[in-house]
């Protein structure tokens, strides 16, 4: 069920409020170029600043509109334990896939404290798998392979989306944790290195913009075809670094708003694009004629 391509999807806003249509047209615009899964209300979402009943909306709307063609993988983690079990619980009955769960961020817990939170919102609702997701950059806290290998003896904890930049650790984590444990890329730079590592797939952000495209990455890396999965990855590289040109998901969503899909809209802290990084974002994609 984990595997491919999940589109960590952006959230849209219309003047502050849930734009529930272009929700809509998003998702269905996903399903049609062949991603294969979808993730809402992760970092990508701006999970953040959503209210609960929008974290919600999002999730009904995202399980409705799949209509169970790709399965959905809803961020649904805390930096507090007990929020996290709440909205674990939550999401299982909103009939998700899983349950993508975080490091607890600014707290910064020991890799004990880490496998008993992990364990403890698994445990509460043992029907729903959960994927780790590890993002250093984002939590300043690190989770080791070998804490992972741990989790990975959990029923229910099922895979681990991998943003720590270091292929070195990957590779020691595939090492220690089970061959159905599913290793994702949350890196869209080192996508095809995570495929190349035991990886089964990636939570993109690029597939925001260009879904058919870094999909063809993972397919063809499945077909056995990893020469023309390492040249679409390469293809890719221009896409995948002005994506990051400032904190995203402001890069992604400004494509959107480029190319028709959303309102160019986002909630404070996040603000607009500096009005260079927009014109090199601009220049970006109309390389690849998306606009």
């Amino acid at each position: 069920m984990f595997q491919g391509v999940f589109t960590a999807i952006v959230t849209p806003f219309n003047k502050g409020k849930l734009d529930e249509k272009a929700l809509r047209e998003f998702i269905e615009w996903q399903i049609q170029e062949g991603i294969h899964g979808l993730v809402p209300c992760g970092t990508t979402g701006e999970s953040a600043t959503l209210t609960e009943e929008e974290w919600s909306r999002v999730i009904e709307i995202t399980v409705d509109q799949a209509r169970a063609r790709v399965p959905v993988i809803v961020g649904a983690g805390s930096n507090s334990t007990d929020v996290a079990i709440k909205k674990h619980k939550k999401a299982y009955k909103l009939g998700v896939s899983a349950s993508l769960q975080v490091t607890p961020y600014y707290n910064k817990p020991t890799q004990e404290g880490l496998y008993q939170h992990f364990k403890a919102v698994a445990g509460s609702e043992e029907k729903l798998p959960v994927i780790l997701y590890n993002v250093p950059g984002r939590t300043s806290v690190n989770m080791f392979p070998e804490t992972v290998a741990r989790l990975s003896k959990i029923s229910n904890i099922l895979g681990l989306k991998e943003a720590c930049g270091n292929i070195d650790q990957v590779k020691r984590i595939r090492s220690l944790v089970p061959k159905d444990f599913a290793m994702l890329s949350g890196e869209d730079a080192q996508n095809f290195a995570i495929y190349n590592e035991g990886g089964v797939g990636s939570i993109s952000v690029a597939s925001n913009v260009m879904p058919a495209k870094v999909a063809e990455v993972w397919d063809a890396f499945a077909a056995g075809d990893k020469e023309k999965a390492k040249f679409v990855q390469e293809e890719l590289l221009p896409l995948n670094k002005v994506l990051f040109i400032e904190t995203s998901p402001a890069p992604a969503k400004t494509s959107l708003s480029m190319m028709g899909r959303m309102k160019d809209e986002l909630r404070l802290p996040l603000v607009g694009l500096l009005h260079e990084n927009r014109k090199k974002l601009e220049e970006i994609l109309k390389s690849y004629c998306l606009i």
